[in-house]
């Protein structure tokens, strides 16, 4: 799995499973981070994936199609099959089901974990660690805004937080760029953030090249909690 199918397809959280399956799986299509077309895993590897019950995964599967961002063929070769809708992932709606004081606290506890894993990739990184980074950021530079940016953006984090060389840590990564993921890409994804966010991404991996671990918690801290701050102020002019 890529790093972006890791994040789409990690556990969920233990409240309204079939809602958050639904909306996990409605941002990923919006976001094209699952493609037009594309096969999901079969049901029994998905609920697997996701930490969930065939029946609830089916629940969720069954809202989806009415939704029209899935079909299910029969037969041989079938299976569930994403259909990407017309329209692109709406940040307005998304913040709806959140109160300014979630998002705050999602956005604590994901500057937290991200300042964390910077810290320590700084002090444990190996030269191939950097070397995926710049690479990451060379890709970023030379991509379309959308949904390959976005891939790229997951990518990047996840290879910091695997720098860190901790696997409690990485996990955590994946699991809130589940969870909060989507609304930090849309606060980043703005023509007069895009400069800044290349700029804070490049600090971040010289100051892990470095084995700057305070400048890189600072930079990764920052990173996470500006975004949440646009969100929250978006969130209250709703």
């Amino acid at each position: 799995m890529d790093s972006a199918h890791l994040v789409v397809f990690a556990p969920v959280d233990n409240t309204a499973r079939v809602h958050a399956v639904v909306r996990r799986l409605s941002d990923a299509i919006a976001l094209g981070l699952l493609a037009d077309g594309e096969q999901l895993p079969s049901e029994t590897d998905l609920s697997a994936y996701l930490g969930v019950s065939t029946v609830t995964l089916r629940e969720a599967l069954m809202a989806l199609r009415q939704q029209g961002l899935i079909e299910t063929r029969r037969g041989r070769g079938g299976g569930s099959f994403v259909r990407a809708p017309a329209r692109a992932f709406d940040l307005g709606e998304r913040l709806r089901s959140l109160s300014a004081e979630e998002l705050r606290d999602l956005g604590d506890h994901y500057a937290a974990v991200a300042g964390a894993a910077a810290r320590l990739a700084a002090a444990r990184s190996l030269p191939g660690d950097v070397r995926r980074l710049r690479r990451s950021l060379e890709e970023m530079a030379g991509a379309d805004p959308g949904a390959g940016m976005c891939r790229l953006d997951g990518r990047f984090h996840l290879e910091v937080a695997a720098a860190s060389q901790s696997g409690r840590l990485t996990r955590e990564e994946i699991r809130l760029q589940a969870e909060i993921g989507p609304l930090i890409w849309a606060a980043h994804d703005l023509p007069e953030r895009r400069g800044l966010v290349e700029a804070e991404h490049a600090r971040l991996v010289e100051a892990i090249e470095a084995a700057d671990g305070a400048g890189a918690r600072d930079v990764a801290e920052s990173h996470v909690s500006s975004a949440v701050e646009r969100l929250i102020e978006r969130r209250l002019a709703l």
